[in-house]
């Protein structure tokens, strides 16, 4: 049974995606991947940073999400299983029909985003109450495959804030305070856009053609000038609402001609999160470590000293202002 079935204090005109196309959108994704352009590091498969933008963030967006579709798979990093860890242990996976399973993610995403738009926590007695009876059982594989989809599509964490109740919070990543909802024509949050587009950016040396940007666009179905079914026109919301919100910059192309535009990181964003925040996540998608990255990892590292350096000056000039009273 679907969540707006089981729910009837659910509104039809909220503007969720349904299972078929929450469904869509893997294989849009899927579809979409280059993987004859992709070139992997040796002993870790992971791509190389060498590769095109649009194929590095297909395998992005693609590696995680579709891992827990395979029949099979679960989450195999300690940290995951630490933090499931009060959570029922899972049945074999093999013996659980893919669909059914997904039916059962796409409804718990669904549900997922309305308690996130109406600002409320959740509890995992709710949660349960959206996966069918008969495969309650299977809850811990519902709930991780849910999660990463929330946190790969609409850039949200689900974090347990409460492991004694089993309550959880919807945050926004990596310290964003912006999902793009303000001004979007549909009520789903778009910062998981935000994150790819600075992720493309920070891999293609800190500046992104337009060109390149939109490739990347292209992984997720998202096009300039054609409506998305889950995400709405995103020329607006990247060129206008994004660089008005300040996370990115949108400027001619030095000496360029025919005029070319690029992106770069905006104020916002570097003052809300950093480079090792968005390498991280890079490296949690393709299963890896930001070392993996050696040039990016490096500036990572630098940016994170000069924070430091930045901090420890503000900290020092605030303590003589307080010294001369």
């Amino acid at each position: 049974m679907s969540f707006h079935q089981k729910n009837p204090q659910y509104s039809p005109d909220q503007p969720l995606q349904t299972h078929d196309e929450t469904q869509g959108l893997e294989v849009a994704q899927e579809s979409k991947a280059l993987p004859s352009d992709s070139k992997e590091a040796p002993d870790a498969g992971i791509p190389s940073t060498s590769e095109s933008p649009q194929s590095f963030c297909s395998s992005l967006i693609v590696t995680r999400v579709t891992s827990f579709s395979q029949s099979g798979e679960g989450s195999s990093s300690q940290e995951e299983e630490e933090e499931d860890s009060s959570l029922e242990a899972v049945p074999d996976p093999k013996n659980v029909p893919i669909d059914a399973v997904d039916e059962n993610v796409a409804s718990l995403v669904n549900f997922l985003l309305f308690k996130y738009q109406m600002k409320e926590l959740i509890t995992k007695a709710e949660m349960l109450k959206i996966v069918s009876k008969e495969y309650e059982g299977y809850f811990t594989e519902v709930f991780l495959r849910a999660s990463v989809r929330m946190e790969i599509i609409f850039g949200l964490d689900v974090k347990e804030v409460d492991p004694t109740n089993h309550c959880y919070a919807i945050l926004i990543k990596m310290g964003l305070t912006y999902d793009g909802m303000l001004h979007g024509e549909i009520g789903v949050p778009k910062t998981g856009i935000l994150i790819l587009i600075l992720g493309a950016i920070f891999m293609k040396d800190n500046h992104a053609t337009e060109e390149e940007i939109w490739e990347v666009m292209s992984v997720m179905g998202l096009y300039p000038g054609k409506k998305h079914y889950i995400f709405g026109e995103p020329r607006k919301l990247i060129t206008k609402y994004f660089v008005e919100e300040e996370y990115l910059k949108y400027q001619k192309v030095p000496n360029s001609d025919p005029a070319q535009f690029e992106f770069l990181w905006g104020p916002r964003a570097h003052a809300e999160t950093t480079k090792m925040q968005v390498l991280e996540f890079l490296a949690k998608v393709h299963g890896t470590v930001p070392s993996s990255f050696p040039s990016q990892y490096e500036e990572a590292l630098q940016d994170e000293e000069e924070r430091a350096r930045s901090r420890i000056s503000a900290t020092a000039i605030d303590f003589r202002g307080h010294c001369q009273f």
